[in-house]
């Protein structure tokens, strides 16, 4: 499976994932730092993957959704963004909202099928 497909699977695998640099308990940089700690903040369990140790990953994520930065935020298998679009959808309070739908969307789903 290369990169791409690898990256794909963990978007609609996870209601809410972010592809970082480092890890929530130990980010390697600022934006990574702040959008992992909104997300946090928000209360609803999230995935991560820490680029820096999938070359693949980090090489060919800029690809995926065409943005060319680190963090990316997927929610419900769609690209919120990056660290600014975080945290301005977490100062608004509508982060929180999306990151519970996407969460029980998924869990429907799975109690469905």
């Amino acid at each position: 499976m290369d990169a791409l497909e690898r990256i794909d699977q963990q978007v609609k695998n996870n209601p809410v994932i972010i592809f970082m640099k480092g890890t929530p308990q130990f980010p390697m940089c600022g934006f990574s730092m702040r959008a992992a700690a909104a997300l946090s903040e928000c209360g609803v369990p999230f995935a991560h993957v820490n680029v820096l140790q999938d070359r693949e990953i980090y090489e060919n994520l800029p690809h995926y959704a065409d943005w060319p930065t680190f963090p990316q935020i997927y929610v419900g298998g769609e690209l919120i963004g990056g660290c600014d679009i975080t945290l301005e959808l977490h100062a608004g309070g509508e982060l929180k909202t999306m990151l519970e739908q996407a969460t029980a969307q998924r869990d429907t789903e799975v109690n469905e099928g």
